[in-house]
């Protein structure tokens, strides 16, 4: 059981939700694990519109509960998981109650807020350490996209119980430095259970895999999502999983083959790091 933190310092576009998704979705589909995705995002749909269409919405909360374990007083995704949390009526699988299942047993996810106060927000956001336990207890694997709308401190909490750290980058010099100088002058991200990422990578870019690792004396390469077309087509609508499904088998010359080996490479990676880390899952 482990969790993973998806994170970035950085304001500006990382690529980082569709990172997360691109490797979910990719062990969910090659991967004996239960998995669990967590959107923390705030006034922000990006991860569930790449599984589902805002018009079916409605549809996916009516029928969150059929064949789960039956559940009082449901409400859309986190806001019903927290005041039933508060309530103290919590059972072992609470969490998949609450989350909406992209694979049957396989991939789940946990909505983000869907209030538009921010107050409202924050307050949510206290209560996802508390989430996280319970659903270790459920899920072989937890993925979560640390918004950047979130508190500081409340931040912080997921990163400190985070079993492993995905930092997530650009290829601009200005972030690379930016992240270098993080690991210099904070001693928690020195630690071994960072992994470092970009999104949207552009292999023609001078820095490439090869020279952000020896500019950050990395002793393992950074990890990639290639920019792909279809990929990024495919999130906004709502077809990544059928996406990852028709690409399983590409051929040598495939122009897909390069996005598909990266995103290959990144979950051996994850999976190596946890072993090393000797976390069970």
């Amino acid at each position: 059981m482990a969790i993973i933190a998806f994170w970035s310092d950085e304001k500006r576009e990382t690529g980082q939700t569709l990172s997360m998704v691109a490797l979910t979705t990719y062990m969910a589909i090659e991967h004996n694990y239960k998995i669990l995705n967590v959107s923390t995002n705030f006034k922000d749909e990006t991860l569930e519109n790449c599984y589902w269409s805002t018009e079916k919405q409605n549809t996916l909360i009516k029928g969150i509960a059929q064949g789960r374990d039956n559940v009082i007083g449901l409400e859309s995704g986190i806001e019903g998981l927290v005041k039933i949390i508060k309530s103290n009526k919590t059972t072992p699988n609470i969490v998949s109650n609450y989350s909406k299942a992209i694979f049957s047993d396989r991939l789940d996810v946990l909505t983000s807020p869907k209030t538009k106060i921010y107050s409202e927000y924050l307050e949510i956001a206290k209560m996802y350490p508390e989430i996280l336990d319970i659903a270790n207890r459920n899920y072989d694997l937890i993925f979560v996209d640390i918004s950047k709308n979130m508190g500081e401190e409340e931040a912080n909490r997921i990163l400190e119980i985070a079993d492993v750290i995905v930092i997530n980058m650009t290829q601009k010099l200005q972030i690379i430095d930016k992240i270098g100088r993080l690991r210099e002058e904070n001693n928690f991200f020195k630690k071994d259970n960072i992994l470092f990422n970009v999104g949207r990578y552009d292999k023609f870019s001078k820095y490439n895999i090869k020279n952000i690792s020896r500019y950050l004396r990395l002793k393992r390469d950074i990890l990639v999502v290639p920019y792909n077309t279809l990929f990024f087509e495919s999130c906004s609508e709502a077809k990544v999983t059928e996406l990852f499904l028709r690409l399983r088998n590409t051929d040598t010359g495939d122009r897909n083959q390069n996005f598909m080996q990266e995103i290959s490479r990144m979950a051996k990676e994850l999976i190596y790091k946890l072993q090393e880390l000797q976390i069970k899952i």
